[in-house]
């Protein structure tokens, strides 16, 4: 606990201003008062030369009457101003006082409300570090900077980057840094991304090595491996259902629902992908003609399950990095085993790249109405800005409801600011024309200025 100047400096502050400029000001007053008797004092006036003597006496000693008159009048109202000022002193004491009861009062009610395990502050902060593992505090605490204070950084402490959420989680977060350092992460990828799903993103950093799989061998050579499916000794399959690729290719033909249920075989829908130009289903070719010759070089293709996207692309000399999460699959291990490039965030996640960088962004199936409105506003608005000026935006197969189309998601795009290359509309049936499903196909260009 501090003092009350300590708690309110700027409070305090303003209060001595105001004391100073009352002071400044009497004291003015007062000195001027008797400079004035000084000279009236030492200096006989000089009415006419025709006034008698007695004359400039009594105006002499009027005038110093007068002159003492007002300085007991200003004394007067200085010990009133003193008595002011310490009666606002102590008022503004007493205002302290409550308004600093009132804000412990609010904090403990706000802790009382709060489950134990998950107290905290307005910033999710946990109020005390006291709980958490050495290794924890190693991992997300500030580390001193070993030169001093950074002109660049305005800091002489740097905090490694993690997940506002994550500190919402304090238990998982302890137990995903529960290892021993320096020997064998534990197999916990699943545990992990479920971390990551519920938005504590960034995960802390770990000083242990993951497990290496068995009898690995090289990888296909390029471009061959583009469309080759690897061998199952290059990966772990202990997070997966499936234990082999072959069964992943296979879990297309029985039922149930699983993400991107066809997508790890090459050889069958994936390999006709984005070749043909009609209805919903954009064609590659055509997109790249709608921009000159070799100006979409670099992009990203958000939530791009197997890699398919990127594969296309790059027999066009084209380079995409394909975002991806290992839902019950290994998609990050396939896309890097086909000698593309892989990122393993979720769709919450800022996009990890500087502003007007990307020729084109793509995204299929991944941006529909089962994201909150909110996030998805903010996510077209930072896909509109790792956009050059004439990037291309392909939304493809954007899921929603009927209703959904013209009162939200429409609105939403022309708020953002793309201007329309493409837009198609197409009813959803493979589950019932009644239940009024629609996909949205779109092209759409980042103004030029």
């Amino acid at each position: 606990m501090g003092s009350e100047a300590d708690r309110y400096p700027r409070r305090q502050f303003f209060h001595n201003n105001n004391l100073f400029f009352t002071l400044k000001m009497l004291f003015l007053l007062i000195f001027t008062n008797l400079v004035t008797i000084f000279i009236f004092s030492s200096l006989p006036f000089s009415l006419s030369s025709s006034d008698p003597p007695h004359t400039h006496l009594f105006l002499h000693q009027e005038t110093i009457s007068h002159l003492l008159q007002e300085l007991n009048s200003t004394k007067s109202k200085l010990f009133d101003s003193y008595s002011l000022i310490a009666d606002l002193h102590h008022k503004i004491n007493s205002t302290n006082f409550l308004v600093r009861d009132l804000v412990i009062d609010i904090i403990r009610e706000r802790k009382l409300s709060l489950p134990v395990d998950e107290e905290a502050d307005f910033f999710g902060i946990p109020p005390t570090t006291a709980s958490l593992s050495d290794e924890l505090k190693l991992a997300i605490l500030p580390h001193k900077l070993p030169l001093g204070y950074s002109p660049r950084m305005a800091s002489d402490e740097i905090y490694p980057p993690i997940g506002a959420a994550c500190l919402r989680f304090q238990k998982e977060l302890a137990q995903y840094m529960t290892y021993d350092i320096g020997g064998e992460c534990p197999m916990d990828d699943v545990f992990a991304q479920k971390l990551l799903l519920k938005g504590c993103e960034p995960l802390p950093r770990r000083r242990c090595h993951p497990k290496s799989p068995i009898g690995y061998v090289e990888p296909t050579p390029f471009p061959d491996s583009l469309w080759a499916t690897p061998p199952d000794t290059s990966i772990i399959w202990d997070p997966y259902t499936c234990k082999s690729y072959q069964c992943l290719i296979d879990r297309k033909n029985f039922p149930g629902t699983v993400d991107c249920k066809d997508c790890f075989d090459l050889q069958g829908r994936e390999k006709r992908r984005w070749l043909y130009d009609r209805g919903l289903d954009y064609g590659l070719d055509q997109v790249l003609q709608t921009k000159p010759a070799g100006t979409i070089r670099i992009g990203l293709d958000i939530g791009g399950g197997s890699g398919t996207f990127a594969a296309r692309m790059r027999e066009r000399n084209i380079t995409i990095i394909t975002s991806s999460m290992n839902l019950d699959g290994p998609f990050n291990s396939f896309i890097a085993s086909r000698g593309l490039i892989p990122i393993h965030i979720s769709v919450s996640q800022r996009l990890p790249f500087f502003e007007s960088t990307l020729d084109i962004v793509h995204s299929m199936h991944i941006l529909s109405n089962w994201i909150p409105d909110a996030m998805l506003d903010f996510a077209l608005y930072d896909i509109y800005r790792v956009l050059r000026p004439g990037g291309l935006f392909w939304l493809d197969h954007f899921f929603c409801q009927g209703p959904q189309l013209n009162q939200t998601y429409a609105p939403m795009f022309d708020r953002i600011g793309f201007t329309k290359l493409r837009w198609t509309v197409g009813k959803k049936v493979d589950r019932g024309v009644d239940k009024n499903e629609w996909y949205l196909s779109a092209l759409l260009e980042k103004p030029m200025t």
